[in-house]
Protein backbone atom coordinates (compact mmCIF):
# COMPACT_ATOMS: atom_id res chain seq x y z
CA UNK A 1 0.00 0.00 0.00
CA UNK A 2 1.44 3.62 -0.72
CA UNK A 3 1.70 6.05 2.42
CA UNK A 4 0.52 9.67 2.28
CA UNK A 5 4.40 9.94 2.26
CA UNK A 6 5.27 7.34 -0.69
CA UNK A 7 2.79 9.78 -2.67
CA UNK A 8 4.52 12.78 -1.91
CA UNK A 9 7.80 11.73 -2.45
CA UNK A 10 6.80 9.93 -6.18
CA UNK A 11 4.91 13.04 -6.91
CA UNK A 12 7.98 15.30 -6.31
CA UNK A 13 10.75 12.86 -8.09
CA UNK A 14 8.02 13.31 -11.44
CA UNK A 15 8.47 17.08 -11.05
CA UNK A 16 12.08 17.08 -9.95
CA UNK A 17 12.01 14.62 -13.55
CA UNK A 18 10.08 16.57 -15.70
CA UNK A 19 11.90 20.00 -14.78
CA UNK A 20 15.34 19.09 -15.30
CA UNK A 21 14.11 17.28 -18.66
CA UNK A 22 12.83 20.43 -19.78
CA UNK A 23 16.25 22.27 -18.66
CA UNK A 24 17.98 19.62 -20.50
CA UNK A 25 16.31 20.49 -23.60
CA UNK A 26 17.37 24.04 -23.30
CA UNK A 27 20.42 23.37 -22.98
CA UNK A 28 20.86 20.51 -26.25
CA UNK A 29 18.60 24.18 -28.10
CA UNK A 30 21.37 26.36 -27.02
CA UNK A 31 23.75 24.38 -27.96
CA UNK A 32 25.56 23.99 -24.26
CA UNK A 33 28.91 22.56 -24.11
CA UNK A 34 28.66 18.36 -24.04
CA UNK A 35 30.29 18.48 -20.12
CA UNK A 36 27.80 20.50 -19.03
CA UNK A 37 25.19 18.32 -20.52
CA UNK A 38 26.51 15.26 -19.66
CA UNK A 39 26.83 16.46 -16.47
CA UNK A 40 22.93 16.75 -16.00
CA UNK A 41 22.14 13.73 -17.57
CA UNK A 42 24.19 11.57 -15.46
CA UNK A 43 22.83 13.68 -12.35
CA UNK A 44 19.71 12.64 -13.68
CA UNK A 45 20.35 8.82 -14.16
CA UNK A 46 21.49 9.24 -10.84
CA UNK A 47 18.24 9.18 -9.36
CA UNK A 48 17.45 6.01 -10.13
CA UNK A 49 21.06 4.65 -8.58
CA UNK A 50 21.65 3.70 -5.09
CA UNK A 51 23.00 6.56 -3.00
CA UNK A 52 26.78 7.56 -4.06
CA UNK A 53 29.16 8.81 -1.47
CA UNK A 54 31.96 9.89 -3.49
CA UNK A 55 35.41 9.86 -1.60
CA UNK A 56 37.83 13.02 -3.03
CA UNK A 57 41.17 14.06 -1.77
CA UNK A 58 45.27 14.47 -2.34
CA UNK A 59 46.51 11.21 -3.32
CA UNK A 60 48.92 9.98 0.27
CA UNK A 61 45.99 11.23 2.19
CA UNK A 62 44.74 8.00 3.25
CA UNK A 63 41.54 7.67 1.23
CA UNK A 64 42.44 4.19 0.89
CA UNK A 65 43.16 3.64 3.78
CA UNK A 66 39.90 5.37 5.54
CA UNK A 67 37.86 3.25 2.78
CA UNK A 68 39.41 0.22 3.88
CA UNK A 69 39.06 1.11 7.29
CA UNK A 70 35.01 1.78 7.13
CA UNK A 71 34.94 -1.16 5.00
CA UNK A 72 36.86 -3.23 8.04
CA UNK A 73 39.07 -4.78 5.39
CA UNK A 74 42.09 -4.75 3.75
CA UNK A 75 39.94 -3.91 -0.45
CA UNK A 76 41.61 -0.99 -1.79
CA UNK A 77 45.37 -0.68 -2.16
CA UNK A 78 47.11 1.58 -0.03
CA UNK A 79 50.47 3.38 -0.99
CA UNK A 80 53.13 6.26 -0.80
CA UNK A 81 52.28 6.84 -3.87
CA UNK A 82 49.69 7.44 -6.42
CA UNK A 83 48.14 4.42 -6.38
CA UNK A 84 44.57 4.87 -7.54
CA UNK A 85 44.40 5.11 -10.98
CA UNK A 86 41.10 5.24 -12.22
CA UNK A 87 37.53 5.57 -10.77
CA UNK A 88 36.79 2.71 -8.51
CA UNK A 89 32.68 1.93 -7.74
CA UNK A 90 32.20 -0.16 -4.16
CA UNK A 91 29.00 -1.86 -3.96
CA UNK A 92 27.83 -4.75 -1.54
CA UNK A 93 29.03 -8.58 -2.55
CA UNK A 94 28.89 -11.61 -1.01
CA UNK A 95 32.54 -12.02 -1.59
CA UNK A 96 35.77 -9.87 -2.35
CA UNK A 97 35.92 -9.14 -6.09
CA UNK A 98 37.79 -6.68 -8.58
CA UNK A 99 37.24 -5.87 -12.16
CA UNK A 100 37.58 -3.19 -14.75
CA UNK A 101 34.21 -2.39 -16.80
CA UNK A 102 34.12 -1.28 -20.40
CA UNK A 103 34.03 2.14 -19.25
CA UNK A 104 37.10 2.20 -17.56
CA UNK A 105 36.03 2.28 -14.00
CA UNK A 106 37.37 -0.09 -11.44
CA UNK A 107 33.64 -2.08 -10.07
CA UNK A 108 34.55 -3.92 -6.22
CA UNK A 109 32.38 -5.88 -4.04
CA UNK A 110 32.88 -6.44 -0.46
CA UNK A 111 30.71 -7.92 2.09
CA UNK A 112 30.25 -4.88 4.20
CA UNK A 113 27.62 -3.94 6.05
CA UNK A 114 28.09 -0.40 5.14
CA UNK A 115 27.84 -1.08 1.45
CA UNK A 116 24.18 -2.48 1.39
CA UNK A 117 22.80 1.05 1.27
CA UNK A 118 25.27 3.50 -0.28
CA UNK A 119 27.68 2.91 -3.42
CA UNK A 120 31.39 4.40 -2.03
CA UNK A 121 33.49 6.08 -4.56
CA UNK A 122 37.37 5.86 -4.51
CA UNK A 123 39.20 8.31 -6.71
CA UNK A 124 42.17 9.47 -7.77
CA UNK A 125 44.08 12.29 -6.16
CA UNK A 126 43.27 15.71 -6.89
CA UNK A 127 46.90 16.65 -7.06
CA UNK A 128 47.46 13.22 -8.93
CA UNK A 129 50.52 12.86 -11.08
CA UNK A 130 48.82 12.12 -14.55
CA UNK A 131 46.28 14.67 -15.22
CA UNK A 132 43.75 12.88 -16.74
CA UNK A 133 43.67 11.17 -12.86
CA UNK A 134 42.97 14.23 -11.79
CA UNK A 135 39.95 15.09 -14.45
CA UNK A 136 38.72 11.59 -13.86
CA UNK A 137 37.59 13.00 -10.19
CA UNK A 138 36.20 15.83 -11.66
CA UNK A 139 34.43 14.63 -13.77
CA UNK A 140 32.59 12.33 -11.16
CA UNK A 141 31.79 15.00 -8.50
CA UNK A 142 28.29 16.08 -10.27
CA UNK A 143 27.37 12.54 -9.79
CA UNK A 144 27.92 12.48 -5.95
CA UNK A 145 24.93 12.39 -3.36
CA UNK A 146 27.84 13.22 -0.96
CA UNK A 147 31.04 14.49 -0.91
CA UNK A 148 33.52 12.83 1.64
CA UNK A 149 36.58 15.12 1.41
CA UNK A 150 39.86 13.98 3.23
CA UNK A 151 42.60 16.16 4.29
CA UNK A 152 46.03 14.54 5.68
CA UNK A 153 46.42 16.23 9.34
CA UNK A 154 50.31 17.01 8.60
CA UNK A 155 49.54 19.19 5.24
CA UNK A 156 45.74 20.08 5.94
CA UNK A 157 44.01 22.18 3.51
CA UNK A 158 46.62 22.73 0.39
CA UNK A 159 46.25 25.09 -2.44
CA UNK A 160 45.55 22.14 -4.53
CA UNK A 161 42.70 21.15 -1.46
CA UNK A 162 41.21 24.65 -1.79
CA UNK A 163 40.91 24.90 -5.82
CA UNK A 164 39.06 21.31 -5.66
CA UNK A 165 36.94 22.22 -2.98
CA UNK A 166 36.05 25.50 -5.02
CA UNK A 167 35.19 23.78 -7.73
CA UNK A 168 32.96 21.06 -5.58
CA UNK A 169 31.04 24.43 -4.25
CA UNK A 170 29.74 24.91 -8.10
CA UNK A 171 28.30 21.91 -8.38
CA UNK A 172 26.29 22.63 -5.06
CA UNK A 173 27.15 19.54 -2.95
CA UNK A 174 26.54 18.69 0.55
CA UNK A 175 30.11 18.01 1.53
CA UNK A 176 32.06 16.38 4.77
CA UNK A 177 35.35 16.75 5.83
CA UNK A 178 37.86 14.25 7.28
CA UNK A 179 41.32 15.26 8.72
CA UNK A 180 42.99 12.05 8.33
CA UNK A 181 46.48 10.67 10.10
CA UNK A 182 45.62 12.83 13.22
CA UNK A 183 48.15 10.25 14.91
CA UNK A 184 50.79 11.79 13.31
CA UNK A 185 50.23 15.31 15.79
CA UNK A 186 51.52 15.13 19.23
CA UNK A 187 49.29 16.32 21.40
CA UNK A 188 45.35 16.93 21.37
CA UNK A 189 46.42 20.67 21.21
CA UNK A 190 47.78 20.16 17.96
CA UNK A 191 44.36 18.31 16.69
CA UNK A 192 42.33 20.87 18.08
CA UNK A 193 44.74 23.73 16.08
CA UNK A 194 44.47 21.57 12.56
CA UNK A 195 40.72 21.13 13.33
CA UNK A 196 39.93 25.10 13.41
CA UNK A 197 42.25 25.44 10.55
CA UNK A 198 40.59 22.92 8.15
CA UNK A 199 36.90 24.63 9.45
CA UNK A 200 37.88 27.88 8.76
CA UNK A 201 39.46 27.25 5.19
CA UNK A 202 36.44 24.71 4.50
CA UNK A 203 34.25 27.38 5.67
CA UNK A 204 35.28 30.20 3.68
CA UNK A 205 36.18 28.14 0.39
CA UNK A 206 32.82 26.57 0.43
CA UNK A 207 30.52 29.28 1.57
CA UNK A 208 29.22 27.51 4.45
CA UNK A 209 30.62 25.29 7.81
CA UNK A 210 30.97 21.72 6.72
CA UNK A 211 31.07 18.89 10.10
CA UNK A 212 35.05 18.20 9.92
CA UNK A 213 36.23 14.51 11.75
CA UNK A 214 39.26 14.03 13.04
CA UNK A 215 40.46 10.50 12.16
CA UNK A 216 43.41 7.86 12.01
CA UNK A 217 42.51 5.81 9.38
CA UNK A 218 45.27 3.55 9.90
CA UNK A 219 45.12 2.66 13.57
CA UNK A 220 41.56 2.30 12.94
CA UNK A 221 41.71 -0.34 10.63
CA UNK A 222 44.49 -2.06 12.35
CA UNK A 223 41.93 -1.87 15.61
CA UNK A 224 39.15 -2.96 13.39
CA UNK A 225 40.41 -5.88 12.27
CA UNK A 226 41.86 -7.04 15.38
CA UNK A 227 38.57 -6.31 17.47
CA UNK A 228 39.58 -3.80 19.88
CA UNK A 229 36.99 -2.02 20.49
CA UNK A 230 38.59 0.73 23.16
CA UNK A 231 41.70 1.93 20.61
CA UNK A 232 38.78 1.75 17.91
CA UNK A 233 37.07 4.75 19.50
CA UNK A 234 40.42 6.58 20.05
CA UNK A 235 40.65 6.49 16.40
CA UNK A 236 37.53 9.05 15.65
CA UNK A 237 36.27 6.19 13.30
CA UNK A 238 32.91 5.75 15.33
CA UNK A 239 32.29 9.30 15.80
CA UNK A 240 32.13 10.06 12.29
CA UNK A 241 30.05 6.55 11.68
CA UNK A 242 27.57 7.76 14.52
CA UNK A 243 27.32 11.02 13.03
CA UNK A 244 27.26 10.38 9.08
CA UNK A 245 26.81 7.10 7.85
CA UNK A 246 24.27 6.42 10.82
CA UNK A 247 22.06 9.48 10.03
CA UNK A 248 22.12 8.73 6.43
CA UNK A 249 18.40 6.86 7.19
CA UNK A 250 16.47 6.29 4.28
CA UNK A 251 14.85 9.50 4.08
CA UNK A 252 17.74 11.11 4.39
CA UNK A 253 19.15 9.29 1.77
CA UNK A 254 16.25 9.92 -0.73
CA UNK A 255 16.38 13.56 0.26
CA UNK A 256 20.26 13.77 -0.75
CA UNK A 257 19.38 11.93 -3.87
CA UNK A 258 16.86 14.30 -5.13
CA UNK A 259 18.93 17.59 -4.43
CA UNK A 260 21.95 15.92 -6.28
CA UNK A 261 20.71 16.55 -9.79
CA UNK A 262 18.63 19.88 -7.99
CA UNK A 263 22.68 21.09 -7.42
CA UNK A 264 23.71 19.88 -10.72
CA UNK A 265 20.82 21.88 -12.58
CA UNK A 266 21.34 24.83 -10.64
CA UNK A 267 24.90 24.66 -12.46
CA UNK A 268 24.48 24.11 -15.65
CA UNK A 269 21.72 26.13 -15.79
CA UNK A 270 23.65 29.05 -14.32
CA UNK A 271 26.34 28.62 -16.77
CA UNK A 272 23.36 28.64 -19.73
CA UNK A 273 22.66 31.61 -18.84
CA UNK A 274 26.21 32.66 -18.81
CA UNK A 275 26.09 31.67 -22.45
CA UNK A 276 23.23 33.80 -23.50
CA UNK A 277 24.22 36.95 -21.59
CA UNK A 278 27.88 36.22 -23.47
CA UNK A 279 25.86 35.76 -27.04
CA UNK A 280 23.07 38.31 -26.66
CA UNK A 281 26.37 40.93 -25.60
CA UNK A 282 27.45 39.65 -28.97
CA UNK A 283 24.61 40.42 -30.94
CA UNK A 284 23.99 43.59 -29.31
CA UNK A 285 27.12 44.87 -30.73
CA UNK A 286 26.03 43.02 -34.17
CA UNK A 287 22.76 45.07 -33.76
CA UNK A 288 24.40 48.10 -33.11
CA UNK A 289 26.82 47.48 -36.30
CA UNK A 290 23.64 46.79 -38.60
CA UNK A 291 21.74 49.87 -37.19
CA UNK A 292 24.55 51.89 -38.07
CA UNK A 293 25.14 50.78 -41.75
CA UNK A 294 21.41 51.19 -42.07
CA UNK A 295 21.77 54.81 -41.01
CA UNK A 296 24.80 55.20 -43.05
CA UNK A 297 22.93 54.10 -45.84
CA UNK A 298 19.84 56.07 -45.03
CA UNK A 299 22.16 59.90 -44.49
CA UNK A 300 23.69 58.69 -47.59
CA UNK A 301 21.17 58.54 -49.58
CA UNK A 302 19.98 62.48 -47.90
CA UNK A 303 23.56 63.75 -49.08
CA UNK A 304 23.44 62.17 -52.07
CA UNK A 305 19.99 63.84 -52.95
CA UNK A 306 21.59 66.89 -51.62
CA UNK A 307 24.61 67.09 -53.59
CA UNK A 308 22.98 65.24 -57.14
CA UNK A 309 20.56 68.69 -56.44
CA UNK A 310 23.32 70.90 -56.35
CA UNK A 311 25.26 69.35 -59.31
CA UNK A 312 21.59 68.94 -61.42
CA UNK A 313 21.69 72.92 -60.77
CA UNK A 314 25.01 73.25 -63.01
CA UNK A 315 23.30 71.69 -65.92
CA UNK A 316 20.33 73.70 -65.39
CA UNK A 317 22.39 76.85 -65.34
CA UNK A 318 24.27 75.81 -68.95
CA UNK A 319 20.44 75.59 -70.09
CA UNK A 320 20.19 78.62 -68.42
CA UNK A 321 22.88 80.52 -69.94
CA UNK A 322 21.61 79.08 -73.27
CA UNK A 323 18.56 80.30 -73.05
CA UNK A 324 19.65 83.82 -72.29
CA UNK A 325 22.49 83.35 -75.24
CA UNK A 326 18.98 82.98 -77.42
CA UNK A 327 17.50 86.01 -76.10
CA UNK A 328 20.40 88.22 -76.97
CA UNK A 329 20.57 86.47 -80.64
CA UNK A 330 16.69 87.47 -81.53
CA UNK A 331 17.44 90.96 -79.34
CA UNK A 332 20.08 91.83 -81.38
CA UNK A 333 19.59 90.06 -84.89
CA UNK A 334 15.97 91.05 -85.50
CA UNK A 335 16.24 94.90 -86.07
CA UNK A 336 15.24 96.64 -88.75
CA UNK A 337 18.72 97.65 -90.61
CA UNK A 338 19.57 93.60 -90.41
CA UNK A 339 16.12 92.42 -92.21
CA UNK A 340 18.27 91.62 -95.30
CA UNK A 341 19.71 88.89 -92.86
CA UNK A 342 16.31 87.61 -91.40
CA UNK A 343 15.35 86.19 -95.48
CA UNK A 344 18.53 83.66 -95.25
CA UNK A 345 17.15 80.84 -93.02
CA UNK A 346 19.99 78.44 -93.38
CA UNK A 347 22.22 81.17 -92.66
CA UNK A 348 20.23 82.39 -89.33
CA UNK A 349 19.98 78.65 -88.48
CA UNK A 350 23.89 78.54 -88.98
CA UNK A 351 24.02 81.51 -86.72
CA UNK A 352 22.34 80.74 -83.98
CA UNK A 353 23.92 77.19 -83.43
CA UNK A 354 27.30 79.12 -83.68
CA UNK A 355 26.34 81.75 -81.56
CA UNK A 356 23.71 80.71 -79.00
CA UNK A 357 23.74 76.57 -78.79
CA UNK A 358 28.00 76.88 -79.08
CA UNK A 359 29.41 74.76 -76.73
CA UNK A 360 26.11 73.13 -74.85
CA UNK A 361 26.70 69.81 -75.71
CA UNK A 362 29.88 69.77 -74.78
CA UNK A 363 29.17 71.86 -71.18
CA UNK A 364 26.34 69.74 -70.15
CA UNK A 365 28.31 66.39 -71.53
CA UNK A 366 30.96 67.57 -68.95
CA UNK A 367 28.71 68.08 -66.19
CA UNK A 368 27.24 64.64 -66.52
CA UNK A 369 30.67 63.23 -66.41
CA UNK A 370 31.37 64.87 -63.36
CA UNK A 371 28.22 63.33 -61.74
CA UNK A 372 28.89 59.88 -62.90
CA UNK A 373 32.36 60.64 -61.28
CA UNK A 374 30.91 61.13 -58.32
CA UNK A 375 28.59 58.75 -58.38
CA UNK A 376 30.80 56.21 -59.01
CA UNK A 377 32.99 56.91 -56.18
CA UNK A 378 30.17 57.50 -54.06
CA UNK A 379 29.19 53.70 -54.17
CA UNK A 380 32.74 52.48 -53.61
CA UNK A 381 33.24 54.61 -50.82
CA UNK A 382 29.83 53.12 -49.71
CA UNK A 383 30.84 49.63 -49.96
CA UNK A 384 34.42 50.87 -48.43
CA UNK A 385 32.52 51.55 -45.08
CA UNK A 386 30.70 48.64 -44.89
CA UNK A 387 33.16 46.68 -44.71
CA UNK A 388 35.27 48.67 -42.45
CA UNK A 389 32.33 48.46 -39.86
CA UNK A 390 31.76 44.64 -40.45
CA UNK A 391 35.50 44.16 -40.08
CA UNK A 392 35.83 45.00 -36.46
CA UNK A 393 32.80 42.42 -35.98
CA UNK A 394 34.73 39.54 -37.01
CA UNK A 395 36.42 38.24 -33.76
CA UNK A 396 34.44 41.00 -31.33
CA UNK A 397 33.98 38.88 -27.97
CA UNK A 398 35.23 35.58 -28.78
CA UNK A 399 38.23 35.60 -26.39
CA UNK A 400 36.74 37.87 -23.25
CA UNK A 401 33.07 36.71 -23.30
CA UNK A 402 31.25 35.12 -20.23
CA UNK A 403 30.85 31.62 -21.12
CA UNK A 404 31.77 29.63 -23.80
CA UNK A 405 30.16 30.27 -27.39
CA UNK A 406 29.13 26.84 -28.73
CA UNK A 407 30.44 26.01 -31.74
CA UNK A 408 27.84 25.77 -34.23
CA UNK A 409 26.63 29.82 -32.97
CA UNK A 410 29.57 31.35 -33.73
CA UNK A 411 30.44 29.53 -36.74
CA UNK A 412 27.10 30.47 -38.04
CA UNK A 413 28.28 33.86 -37.19
CA UNK A 414 31.31 34.16 -38.52
CA UNK A 415 30.36 32.44 -41.58
CA UNK A 416 27.27 35.20 -42.39
CA UNK A 417 29.99 38.28 -41.40
CA UNK A 418 32.66 37.11 -43.69
CA UNK A 419 30.35 36.38 -46.44
CA UNK A 420 28.87 40.13 -46.19
CA UNK A 421 32.81 41.08 -45.64
CA UNK A 422 33.79 39.16 -48.68
CA UNK A 423 31.05 40.54 -50.72
CA UNK A 424 31.98 44.03 -49.64
CA UNK A 425 35.92 43.50 -50.32
CA UNK A 426 34.67 41.85 -54.07
CA UNK A 427 32.85 44.64 -54.64
CA UNK A 428 35.57 46.96 -53.83
CA UNK A 429 38.77 45.28 -54.97
CA UNK A 430 36.80 44.54 -58.68
CA UNK A 431 35.62 47.73 -59.18
CA UNK A 432 36.39 48.99 -62.39
CA UNK A 433 35.40 53.18 -62.28
CA UNK A 434 36.22 53.45 -65.96
CA UNK A 435 33.46 50.44 -66.62
CA UNK A 436 30.73 51.76 -63.92
CA UNK A 437 31.26 55.59 -65.43
CA UNK A 438 30.87 53.73 -69.17
CA UNK A 439 27.27 51.86 -67.90
CA UNK A 440 26.21 54.68 -66.08
CA UNK A 441 26.86 57.23 -69.06
CA UNK A 442 25.07 55.12 -70.81
CA UNK A 443 22.13 54.50 -68.86
CA UNK A 444 22.04 58.40 -68.58
CA UNK A 445 22.03 58.74 -72.45
CA UNK A 446 19.30 55.65 -73.55
CA UNK A 447 17.00 57.58 -70.27
CA UNK A 448 17.69 61.06 -72.59
CA UNK A 449 17.00 59.16 -75.70
CA UNK A 450 13.63 57.72 -74.53
CA UNK A 451 12.71 60.99 -72.81
CA UNK A 452 13.50 62.74 -76.21
CA UNK A 453 11.71 60.04 -78.00
CA UNK A 454 14.94 59.96 -80.18
CA UNK A 455 16.12 56.81 -82.50
CA UNK A 456 19.77 56.55 -81.71
CA UNK A 457 22.34 54.14 -80.74
CA UNK A 458 26.08 54.08 -80.11
CA UNK A 459 25.93 58.09 -79.61
CA UNK A 460 27.18 60.21 -76.64
CA UNK A 461 25.25 62.43 -74.49
CA UNK A 462 26.86 65.49 -75.95
CA UNK A 463 25.43 64.33 -79.88
CA UNK A 464 22.12 63.57 -78.11
CA UNK A 465 21.96 67.09 -77.03
CA UNK A 466 23.32 68.47 -79.95
CA UNK A 467 20.35 66.87 -81.70
CA UNK A 468 18.15 68.47 -79.37
CA UNK A 469 19.75 71.96 -79.54
CA UNK A 470 20.06 71.84 -83.30
CA UNK A 471 16.40 70.83 -83.39
CA UNK A 472 15.41 74.01 -81.25
CA UNK A 473 17.38 76.14 -83.19
CA UNK A 474 15.87 74.71 -86.37
CA UNK A 475 12.15 75.20 -85.46
CA UNK A 476 12.58 78.90 -83.65
CA UNK A 477 15.02 80.15 -86.85
CA UNK A 478 12.31 79.00 -88.89
CA UNK A 479 9.64 80.55 -87.41
CA UNK A 480 11.95 83.71 -86.89
CA UNK A 481 12.34 83.27 -91.06
CA UNK A 482 8.97 83.04 -92.53
CA UNK A 483 7.74 85.58 -89.95
CA UNK A 484 10.40 88.09 -91.64
CA UNK A 485 8.68 87.89 -94.93
CA UNK A 486 6.00 89.79 -93.71
CA UNK A 487 7.79 92.65 -92.17
CA UNK A 488 5.68 95.61 -92.33
CA UNK A 489 7.14 98.16 -90.42
CA UNK A 490 8.71 98.69 -86.54
CA UNK A 491 5.59 97.50 -84.83
CA UNK A 492 5.92 94.18 -86.24
CA UNK A 493 9.19 93.58 -85.69
CA UNK A 494 9.22 94.38 -81.60
CA UNK A 495 6.20 91.43 -81.73
CA UNK A 496 8.35 89.17 -83.68
CA UNK A 497 10.99 89.58 -81.15
CA UNK A 498 8.47 88.80 -78.18
CA UNK A 499 7.36 85.58 -80.22
CA UNK A 500 10.69 84.33 -81.19
CA UNK A 501 11.51 85.01 -77.13
CA UNK A 502 8.59 83.25 -76.03
CA UNK A 503 8.94 80.29 -78.78
CA UNK A 504 12.70 80.30 -77.39
CA UNK A 505 11.76 79.54 -73.75
CA UNK A 506 9.33 77.08 -73.95
CA UNK A 507 11.59 74.85 -76.37
CA UNK A 508 14.09 75.59 -73.79
CA UNK A 509 12.11 74.61 -71.04
CA UNK A 510 11.46 71.25 -72.80
CA UNK A 511 14.52 70.33 -73.03
CA UNK A 512 15.32 71.44 -69.44
CA UNK A 513 12.49 69.17 -68.45
CA UNK A 514 13.59 65.97 -71.00
CA UNK A 515 17.02 66.53 -69.95
CA UNK A 516 16.72 67.13 -65.95
CA UNK A 517 14.52 64.68 -65.74
CA UNK A 518 16.37 61.71 -67.32
CA UNK A 519 18.98 62.42 -65.59
CA UNK A 520 16.91 62.61 -61.79
CA UNK A 521 15.46 59.12 -62.98
CA UNK A 522 18.74 57.56 -64.22
CA UNK A 523 20.69 58.66 -60.84
CA UNK A 524 18.06 57.80 -58.60
CA UNK A 525 17.46 54.22 -59.75
CA UNK A 526 21.50 54.37 -59.53
CA UNK A 527 21.38 55.27 -55.81
CA UNK A 528 18.50 52.68 -55.32
CA UNK A 529 20.47 49.97 -57.08
CA UNK A 530 23.83 50.53 -55.10
CA UNK A 531 22.07 50.62 -51.77
CA UNK A 532 19.94 48.04 -52.93
CA UNK A 533 22.86 45.59 -53.41
CA UNK A 534 24.52 46.59 -49.88
CA UNK A 535 21.03 45.47 -48.27
CA UNK A 536 21.35 42.49 -50.08
CA UNK A 537 24.35 41.32 -49.41
CA UNK A 538 23.82 42.13 -45.34
CA UNK A 539 20.22 40.55 -45.44
CA UNK A 540 21.49 36.82 -44.08
CA UNK A 541 23.41 38.54 -41.64
CA UNK A 542 21.00 40.87 -40.24
CA UNK A 543 18.31 37.88 -40.18
CA UNK A 544 20.42 35.71 -38.45
CA UNK A 545 20.95 37.89 -35.55
CA UNK A 546 17.47 39.03 -35.44
CA UNK A 547 16.57 35.68 -35.22
CA UNK A 548 19.31 34.66 -33.10
CA UNK A 549 18.20 37.52 -30.64
CA UNK A 550 14.21 36.31 -30.36
CA UNK A 551 15.52 33.35 -29.97
CA UNK A 552 17.42 33.89 -27.01
CA UNK A 553 15.56 36.23 -25.67
CA UNK A 554 13.03 33.73 -25.04
CA UNK A 555 16.03 31.47 -23.92
CA UNK A 556 16.70 33.94 -21.39
CA UNK A 557 12.76 34.27 -20.12
CA UNK A 558 12.52 30.53 -19.86
CA UNK A 559 16.02 30.41 -17.91
CA UNK A 560 14.89 32.71 -15.23
CA UNK A 561 11.87 30.47 -14.63
CA UNK A 562 13.48 27.63 -14.33
CA UNK A 563 15.76 29.10 -11.72
CA UNK A 564 12.00 30.32 -9.86
CA UNK A 565 11.11 26.46 -10.15
CA UNK A 566 14.07 25.20 -9.50
CA UNK A 567 14.31 27.04 -6.24
CA UNK A 568 10.51 25.67 -5.37
CA UNK A 569 10.94 22.22 -6.03
CA UNK A 570 14.38 22.65 -4.08
CA UNK A 571 12.70 24.00 -1.13
CA UNK A 572 10.13 21.10 -1.88
CA UNK A 573 13.26 18.53 -1.21
CA UNK A 574 14.79 20.15 2.06
CA UNK A 575 11.01 19.67 3.75
CA UNK A 576 11.00 16.79 3.41
CA UNK A 577 11.28 14.55 6.61
CA UNK A 578 10.33 18.05 8.40
CA UNK A 579 6.88 17.36 10.77
CA UNK A 580 3.88 19.20 9.28
CA UNK A 581 2.30 22.02 11.37
CA UNK A 582 -0.18 21.37 13.97
CA UNK A 583 -3.91 20.83 12.75
CA UNK A 584 -5.24 24.35 14.67
CA UNK A 585 -8.67 22.49 14.92
CA UNK A 586 -7.28 19.63 16.94
CA UNK A 587 -4.77 21.64 18.67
Amino acid sequence: MITPLDETRRALLADERRLLAELRDWLVRLGVPEEQRQALADSIGQLEEPFLLVVVGEFNAGKSAFINALLGQEVLEEGVTPTTARIGLLRYGEETSREVTAAGLESLTAPAEVLRDIVIVDTPGTNAVLREHEELTRDFIPRADLVLFITSADRPFTESERAFLEAIRAWGKKVVVVVNKVDLLESPEDVERVLAFVREQAQRTLGFAPEVFPVSSRLALRTRLGGDEAALEASGLPAFEDRVTDTLDEAERFRLKLENPLGVGRRVREEAEALVDGRLAVLKDDLDTLEAVEADLAARAVEMERDFQLRLSDVEKVLLDFERRGHAFFEERLRLMRIHELLGKERLRKDFETQVVADLPRQVEKRVEAMVDWMVGAELRQWQDVMERLGGRQAAHVDGMVGRVDDRFEYDRQRLLEAVRAEAQRAVDAYDAPAEARRLAENVRDSVAQTALLQVSAVGLGTLVTMLATTTAMDVTGLVAAGALSVMGLLVLPARRRKARTELAARVATLREKLLSSLTESFGRERDRSQQRVKEAIAPYSRFVRSEGDRLREAEAALASLEDRLEAVSGRVSGLGESPPPDPEHG
